[in-house]
Formats: C-alpha cells, structure tokens, sequence
C-alpha cells in the first residue's frame, strides 16, 4: 500500500512539474510577437524552466520540482520594419528570442511526461481501488 501512495506522490510532482513548465512555453508562445515599443527597448525574452530533484521526506525517494524559471540569454532576431516605431536608424526592430518551431516541440514533450504520469496515477489509483476491494 506504501508503494501505491509513493507512486502517486512521486507522478503528482511530475505533473505539476511538467503543468509549469507548459505555462511557461504557452506563455512564451503568446510573446512571439512582442515587440518593444519605443527605440532602444528590449523584446520579450524567452523563459526556460529547470528542473531539481528534491528528497521528500515523507516518502523517502527523490521527486522532481521546479528549480527555477530563468530567461533564455540568446540573442534577439531582428525583423525589418522601418515604420515601427521602436526601430533604429537601420530599419530593423529586436524581436523575442523565441522559436516557435522548438517551443511546439517542448510543449509535446512536455504534454507527453504530463499525460504518462497521469497514466501511472489512474493505473495506481486502480490498484488502489482493487486492493481495498479485496480487502472487504
């Protein structure tokens, strides 16, 4: 039975990992177009969500939690648009640091772990029920 509520404490910090993660790419996903409105401001800059292992205690096994949400120090894009208003002499204006190709991707990836630990929930949460079952 210790095994069961192991399993579902360790898949539940991985769904809420991974649930913090996907808000932060929808988010960057939202700011791909945020331009900077006035010359010399910066764009958006793209986050990235790091991960930790950390003992619960209770439990006693290692379990996954955010470490951090940084920002992405990659250089900026430029886009050429003249009429912006925050574009330099040259015409061209910074744009965010977000590739929405490699955001999709991440997103996957990260939707994929949410739904397996949701999987390994429902699967122990039906172990659970039988076990109590056999128990009466």
């Amino acid at each position: 039975m210790d095994e069961l509520l192991r399993t579902l404490r360790i898949s539940s910090a991985g769904m809420k990992a991974q649930g913090t993660r996907l808000r932060v790419i929808s988010e960057n996903i939202a700011n791909v177009d945020s331009l900077p409105t006035q010359p010399g401001a910066l764009p958006y800059r793209r986050k990235v969500v790091t991960f930790r292992n950390e003992l619960d205690r209770t439990i006693g096994v290692n379990i996954v939690q955010v470490n951090r949400i940084r920002t992405d120090t990659s250089a900026f894009s430029k886009r050429l648009d003249p009429s912006h208003p925050a574009a330099g002499p040259d015409g061209y204006v910074l744009a965010p640091n977000i590739n929405t190709l490699i955001e999709m991707t991440d997103m996957r990836e990260a939707q994929r772990s949410y739904e397996a630990n949701l999987n390994v929930i429902k699967s122990s949460k039906s172990m659970l029920q039988q076990t109590i079952g056999l128990m009466r």
